[in-house]
């Protein structure tokens, strides 16, 4: 494996209290990575590191649930994110067209608390608009990852109008696209692996991200998450303590016409001399109002080009790759078993 050299750290912290000159930078560095592996290590970034903390606490107090208590907040038939999602539930890399045993994970999944923006689009977007599923346990759950969720929405506003920026246009471009927004945070545990995996399962499968951006604090332990490089190589990316990675997904590189590459990744099972650990990862997962059209911006056309992709709505790409990823039929108890 290579070291990480491909992977550029930013500190974001000019995009709060820096000069207009500092925050052109910023967006000048953000689009070299974009370019580049479509990946970032995100550093001044404002988040506290105490709700990070109590947000990682909440998501190892609700995964030592015992399965039952679990399962009585498991995800809608629809598979849509919200709830919880059983060992053995998933298979991301079907979101790609590939055929895979199931990933080696547990995830609770949760939107923004509005479901009454449901009844303001076509019944498809609406789904992305799903009432969320809270457990009645662990204590301070809610409160916590709510709080949570809203700084990771902060967060995601300040980059993406310094991609707007980077992307040649006003730096409010995306925000008339985001006022009802539909962003996706998932909390999720890798088990510790104490069995030998099925031949071609991983902890999450390969892919590429659905929507705009996805920003990750994962635990740093072998079985990590890897970025594909456009030389072929797998990097391990290690995310420094207190920071997050930052990654493109598939409707901006539709949105910036294949400027900015949304890259292959996976989350990969730790070596076999390995102590077996369980990881713990927080996902936020920026997505768009769901009835938004991604249509390429003009400024991404080369004089005499042509864009790449036709327009789409945010809810036809998202909901497509999303229910190809949620094919697994493996029953809960069982696969809970395995990884106790």
């Amino acid at each position: 494996m290579a070291a990480d050299p491909a992977i550029p750290t930013i500190d974001m912290a000019p995009l709060r209290i820096g000069s207009e000159a500092e925050k052109r930078e910023v967006a000048h560095r953000i689009d070299a990575a974009c370019r580049n592996t479509g990946f970032f290590l995100v550093t001044g970034h404002g988040v506290s590191a105490d709700l990070i903390t109590k947000a990682r606490q909440r998501a190892i107090d609700f995964f030592a649930l015992p399965l039952d208590d679990k399962m009585k907040v498991q995800r809608p038939a629809s598979k849509i994110s919200r709830g919880y999602n059983w060992v053995g539930d998933r298979s991301i890399a079907y979101s790609m067209g590939q055929v895979t045993p199931p990933d080696i994970q547990e995830a609770f999944g949760f939107g923004q608390d509005r479901p009454d923006l449901a009844a303001r689009v076509d019944p498809v977007s609406a789904q992305m608009y799903a009432p969320n599923i809270w457990p009645r346990q662990p204590a301070a759950f809610r409160e916590t990852l709510t709080s949570y969720y809203d700084a990771m929405q902060d967060l995601a506003t300040r980059v993406l109008r310094a991609m707007a920026l980077a992307l040649g246009v006003n730096e409010n471009y995306f925000d008339d696209k985001f006022d009802r927004q539909a962003s996706v945070c998932r909390i999720i545990r890798y088990p510790a692996v104490k069995e030998q995996p099925l031949p071609g399962q991983l902890r999450a499968g390969t892919h590429s991200d659905y929507g705009i951006m996805t920003f990750v604090r994962g635990d740093d332990t072998p079985g990590g998450l890897q970025v594909k490089h456009r030389s072929g190589e797998w990097i391990d990316l290690h995310i420094p303590a207190g920071d997050f990675a930052c990654n493109i997904g598939d409707l901006m590189m539709r949105w910036s016409n294949d400027r900015w590459v949304s890259t292959l990744h996976r989350v990969a099972v730790p070596p076999p001399d390995a102590a077996p650990q369980d990881r713990i990862s927080l996902v936020f997962f920026t997505n768009p109002n769901p009835d938004a059209t991604i249509k390429c911006i003009d400024q991404c056309v080369a004089p005499g080009d042509m864009a790449k992709y036709p327009p789409v709505t945010v809810s036809e790409h998202y909901l497509g790759k999303l229910m190809r990823a949620g094919h697994s039929k493996v029953d809960a108890k069982a696969a809970d078993a395995l990884t106790q």
